[in-house]
């Protein structure tokens, strides 16, 4: 294990707030827009353990991402897992951060290292600092983890080259514990003109829902589309059902539709 004990948190200021004060005030706007919205008694009554969020910066996907959080938020968990790739650095393989702590502008979360082990122990993943540090696929999820879930452990992982296979592995044995909820970062097309986008953004989301491995192999632009592959493979083999909980694009905030990315949330 490193003797590391702090993953500092790259990215306040540049994808999220850096005062938890701030983030309060947005997600005050966000509830407002919430309740606003047509809501799914159904939606709300079951339990889920697996979301897909965006990880862009707040004020482009904070709102989709708080969705997906807020349909997990009445359920106990022991840990929740983060699983993003990598953005900055070319990783071969799969890296899990051995730090004890992950700060956020709402305080340190306490990284499970007894679980890091655990999957060290049966998968083959290392640690490697530089990718993880600046890494916003999962920096962006932990202030809404530390917020929803105060006392949660989490484990961070990052992935960068790796084979469908390798992933669903992770995740069908990460699930197998009940007392585990699953985070699958990504975002999805980028930089097209809008309607470009939602052509594209439409055809991963029906690959999603109607369980159709080749559409989503074929149509995503998604950044994270090798953690998408590994857990539809996942609802498949499992027979699952994923439900969306919000979509957009930084075109709806920006009004500039001529260059978007596409953001997604959902929970399994």
């Amino acid at each position: 294990m490193s003797n590391l004990n702090i993953r500092e948190a790259g990215n306040r200021s540049r994808f999220y707030p850096r005062e938890s004060a701030q983030i309060e005030k947005m997600i005050e706007t966000w509830e407002h827009n919430l309740c606003k919205k047509p809501a799914s008694a159904e939606m709300k009554d079951k339990q889920y353990r697996i979301a897909i969020v965006p990880h862009a910066g707040y004020i482009y996907s904070g709102f989709t991402a708080f969705q997906a959080y807020k349909l997990l938020e009445n359920f106990i968990f022991k840990r929740i897992i983060v699983v993003g790739p990598s953005h900055h650095i070319y990783i071969n393989g799969i890296s899990i951060a051995e730090n004890e702590f992950y700060e956020t502008p709402y305080g340190n979360l306490e990284i499970d290292l007894e679980y890091v082990e655990e999957l060290q122990e049966n998968f083959n993943i290392d640690f490697q600092p530089d990718v993880h540090y600046l890494e916003h696929s999962t920096e962006t999820q932990m202030p809404f983890i530390k917020r929803m879930f105060p006392g949660i452990k989490v484990v961070e992982i990052v992935y960068g080259r790796v084979s469908i296979d390798t992933l669903y592995d992770l995740f069908e044995y990460i699930l197998r514990d009940k007392d585990n909820c699953l985070i699958i970062s990504t975002d999805l097309s980028h930089f097209h003109p809008k309607e470009k986008a939602n052509l594209l953004d439409n055809n991963c989301i029906r690959a999603l829902t109607t369980k159709n491995f080749k559409l989503l192999d074929e149509s995503s632009e998604a950044c994270g589309k090798e953690g998408l592959k590994a857990i539809l493979k996942y609802i498949i083999q499992n027979d699952k059902n994923v439900i969306i909980a919000d979509y957009c694009t930084s075109g709806d905030i920006t009004g500039d539709t001529s260059r978007v990315v596409g953001y997604l949330s959902a929970v399994i």
